[in-house]
């Protein structure tokens, strides 16, 4: 496998906006085309995307094997710059040759603050950034797009953020360091917003926010805190998948691996390999 991702975290005062900055780069790599497969699980968190070199689809059937997954429609990303919403099901991209991109991964509820974009009709949708964002950011885009390095361009999008999300970041804090507790504070946020204290009216409150019910993210939230305590285990010797179910509170080591496959399309055992053999899952290896 090839150094060829990195998850970029970003400056203290951003933390609570941004969860990480994915950028990958397979500029002079040999790769097959199984190699070329960017595998991504289903998430609630929206993203905006460049592509500085070489081209990028979106495969219609990203489970599987990579046979599989070549084998299926290929939805080319045209557009410029692209902002994607929360996904409720796991995605995969594919370029076709060597490529570099980089992928900002915004917590939706502090998109919808500094854009007032709304990230439930966002959902599992992968849309051109210049028919929804504002012009300053359009020119953030470009000065970004036009920068040599990766550290000058992140430098150039935190430069931006920060000032705006200073002027309309909430009082109480957020937490995006884990799904579990971003979902946690985002309920009590909720729940501390304007009239209304009903379950319904705090539900429609994190959807709107979110994209996503609280259920769905809860669900996020103890499948990620998982795998983390899967990369620890492995560390320390053999370890039971069943024992790994019921540490994080699942009724059993099929209601996990029903989890797993439903946010990543792949079993835990096949996840695990692919993370630590394959290529195409530099994302989960950069995240956990």
């Amino acid at each position: 496998m090839l150094p060829s991702g990195a998850m970029w975290q970003p400056r203290a005062s951003l933390a609570n906006c941004l969860r990480g900055v994915l950028v990958r780069s397979t500029l002079g790599a040999d790769l097959d085309d199984a190699q070329r497969i960017n595998h991504f699980p289903a998430s609630p968190l929206c993203s905006l995307g460049w592509l500085f070199s070489g081209s990028s689809s979106v495969l219609s059937s990203p489970q599987g094997s990579p046979e599989q997954a070549l084998a299926g429609e290929r939805v080319p990303l045209s557009a410029r710059w692209v902002l994607a919403g929360p996904q409720t099901q796991p995605t995969a991209t594919w370029s076709p040759g060597p490529a570099h991109g980089m992928m900002v991964m915004f917590m939706p509820d502090a998109l919808h603050l500094l854009t007032g974009l709304e990230p439930v009709e966002l959902i599992d949708q992968f849309v051109d950034a210049s028919e929804l964002l504002p012009l300053d950011w359009m020119a953030m885009c470009q000065q970004v797009q036009g920068a040599p390095e990766d550290a000058q361009r992140l430098a150039i999008l935190e430069n931006f953020l920060d000032p705006r999300w200073q002027a309309c970041r909430p009082t109480l804090p957020l937490y995006a360091h884990r799904y579990a507790d971003w979902a946690l504070h985002l309920a009590q946020r909720a729940a501390l917003s304007g009239p209304g204290r009903s379950a319904r009216q705090l539900e429609r409150r994190v959807k709107r926010w979110s994209g996503l019910p609280m259920r769905e993210l809860r669900g996020l939230g103890r499948a990620e805190q998982a795998f983390f305590n899967v990369m620890a285990a492995q560390n320390e010797g053999p370890f039971s998948w069943a024992d790994i179910a019921t540490d994080n509170g699942y009724a059993d080591q099929s209601h996990l691996c029903r989890t797993v496959r439903r946010i990543t399309g792949f079993s835990p055992e096949a996840l695990r390999q692919g993370i630590q053999r394959q290529e195409s899952f530099w994302a989960y290896r950069v995240w956990m």
